[in-house]
């Protein structure tokens, strides 16, 4: 699976799903909005990205979706559900979510419970296992970019593959 892989975090697809209270995220030299996420997505599955939705990610929106008090939430539910629905169905650009069940093995869960401590002064651990994921995919060879509005978490973006030179015979 050596192809480019775009991790996306709660802020992000909160914006894309543009739920009340969470349209923009990022700091002020590189914040997003609808207009730059969509953007973002219509370039990526241009190039053939595969999209990655965590399950942390799904959570915490589905959480945000909950607690909009303007207006009614189930638009935003029903928005949500359809990413659910596309990467659930491995729908295009989005990977299945079955992608992702080793990481929820116990012996992954333990291996969570065991990390995380240590991490919990700068990573939630909802963004710990997002971190996970994206690790996940670089340890398969992919090119991983941790799409979010969040600079702590985007610094555990892994470091991208390093190209091997082409030797003349």
């Amino acid at each position: 699976m050596p192809q480019k892989v775009l991790i996306v975090d709660t802020s992000i697809l909160c914006v894309y799903l543009q739920v009340p209270g969470k349209t923009t995220c990022g700091p002020k030299d590189d914040n997003w909005d609808y207009r730059r996420v969509d953007q973002k997505f219509l370039d990526e599955e241009k190039a053939g990205t595969l999209f990655v939705l965590p399950m942390a990610t799904l959570i915490e929106c589905g959480n945000h979706v909950a607690q909009v008090k303007t207006g009614n939430c189930y638009d935003f539910a029903m928005a949500l559900s359809t990413v659910i629905e596309k990467a659930a169905n491995e729908k295009s650009p989005w990977a299945a979510f079955t992608d992702q069940s080793s990481l929820w093995s116990s012996e992954q869960l333990l291996k969570l419970v065991k990390d995380w401590p240590e991490h919990c002064s700068s990573l939630s651990i909802g963004d710990f296992t997002i971190k996970d994921v994206a690790d996940y995919y670089a340890k398969m060879g992919s090119s991983v970019e941790l799409l979010t509005g969040d600079q702590g978490l985007k610094a555990y973006e892994p470091a991208k593959p390093v190209l091997k030179p082409r030797r003349r015979k």
